[in-house]
């Protein structure tokens, strides 16, 4: 693998894989986070609106480039981060570097497309409200952040995104899409040394040699915040709930890789974990239940997610309760430990071996870390982990005073 920065600031990293198939992504530090005064929802709309035109392509253009040789374009707004990514036959891996780097720099919101966008982008904040379990631990989060920049909705609201301009783009676009705020990833069966020549020249290409005028972005405090307990009637087939908290940073260190190992062994994918196996398997109480670890620069947030019928919440919440204080009260012993760290390296090691989960990965890590850890720098900080730093942090995460929980009936 081959890590580097180019002249213009833009971070990025060439990968040999083994396929015919090549995938590249460019991720954007420029997420919901950063939309300040600007309408809310305005990032992810910007995304949408990328592919509607650039100084050289039309939106036609744009949508046929990469479809008529079989690959694939796609986008995804998040709180931190605007990722544009492609998957293409290898031999047409410049073409869609090329595209990618096009649409990063010379976009240019052209009013009638915006306006027919405008009407998919309300569209979709409606239909997601229809999904109770997206719904509610959407708006967990924004309560559990509220004050905070990480605590707006990344698709904001109809109201707000009729209210954006083309201007509005324009000038959010100009504020955040800077070579020194980007990273390029390229995963391919191709010579690595090639692979980065040609990524060099695009990237001039597309940018030329300069490089970002802008003041460095500050991290905002996390302030302190009371717990909050709140049930909202939905009037839904089942009741949805989230119970969580603020939890490690990305750059929490031993904390941080201690929370994934925690939450993988109460709420992971996999039916032998400690929620699944109690909740499903054993008592057929819900279809599904996940803890998720969403990290972010300043805080991260571990989240327990369930949906069953209104008659059986009290007792899954009760079960809920039960696991964390199972793994509050005692360290687990040193069989179930060596089994779950085995459980999770073999999850990671499966989902690595994706080409575009790798894409994707490397990118997110070069924007978060400026370098790419490898599989064995990441068992070395799993394997680190120990029974009490488990409990430490099942101690630390769900205290009381931590501990929010919101429910939708």
């Amino acid at each position: 693998m081959i890590v580097g920065k180019t002249g213009e600031g833009l971070l990025y990293a060439v990968k040999r894989g083994g396929s015919a198939v090549a995938y590249c992504s460019l991720s954007v530090r420029c997420g919901t986070r950063d939309e300040g005064d600007f309408p809310p929802g305005i990032a992810h709309f910007m995304e949408h609106t990328l592919f509607k035109g650039t100084s050289k392509k039309s939106a036609r253009a744009i949508n046929g480039c990469l479809d008529r040789l079989g690959g694939e374009l796609n986008a995804f707004t998040g709180k931190e981060k605007i990722v544009i990514h492609a998957t293409i036959l290898k031999e047409d891996l410049g073409k869609a570097e090329g595209l990618l780097l096009e649409l990063a720099s010379c976009p240019t919101f052209p009013s009638e497309e915006i306006e027919t966008e405008r009407g998919v982008v309300i569209d979709e904040i409606k239909s997601y409200a229809d999904s109770p379990a997206d719904d509610v631990y959407d708006k967990f989060e924004e309560k559990l952040l509220a004050g905070h920049p990480l605590g707006k909705s990344i698709l904001g609201t109809a109201a707000s995104v009729r209210k954006i301009k083309s201007e509005d783009l324009r000038a959010f676009h100009a504020g955040g899409f800077t070579p020194d705020n980007m990273a390029m990833a390229v995963v391919a069966d191709i010579d690595e040394k090639r692979m980065e020549a040609a990524l060099l020249k695009a990237v001039s290409k597309a940018f030329g040699h300069e490089t970002s005028q802008g003041a460095p972005r500050l991290m905002a405090p996390l302030s302190p915040r009371e717990p909050f307990h709140e049930r909202i009637t939905k009037r839904n087939h089942e009741a949805n709930a989230v119970i969580g908290c603020l939890a490690p940073s990305l750059y929490g260190g031993k904390d941080r890789f201690s929370t994934i190992l925690y939450g993988n062994i109460i709420g992971g994918p996999a039916s032998n974990s400690m929620l699944n196996s109690l909740l499903r398997e054993r008592n057929g109480w819900v279809y599904g239940v996940d803890a998720s670890y969403n990290q972010f620069r300043e805080t991260g947030v571990l989240a327990i997610s369930l949906g069953c019928e209104r008659e059986n919440l009290g007792k899954c919440l009760d079960a809920v309760d039960k696991v964390i204080r199972k793994t509050q009260d005692k360290p687990l012993s040193d069989s179930a430990l060596k089994a779950a760290k085995k459980q999770l390296l073999g999850q990671l090691a499966i989902s690595s071996d994706n080409g575009e989960t790798q894409c994707l990965s490397m990118g997110e890590s070069l924007l978060a870390y400026g370098t790419i850890f490898s599989s064995e720098e990441n068992r070395t900080r799993i394997e680190a982990v120990t029974s009490e730093d488990i409990q430490d942090i099942a101690l630390r995460s769900f205290s009381e005073a931590n501990t929010s929980s919101l429910v939708f009936l």
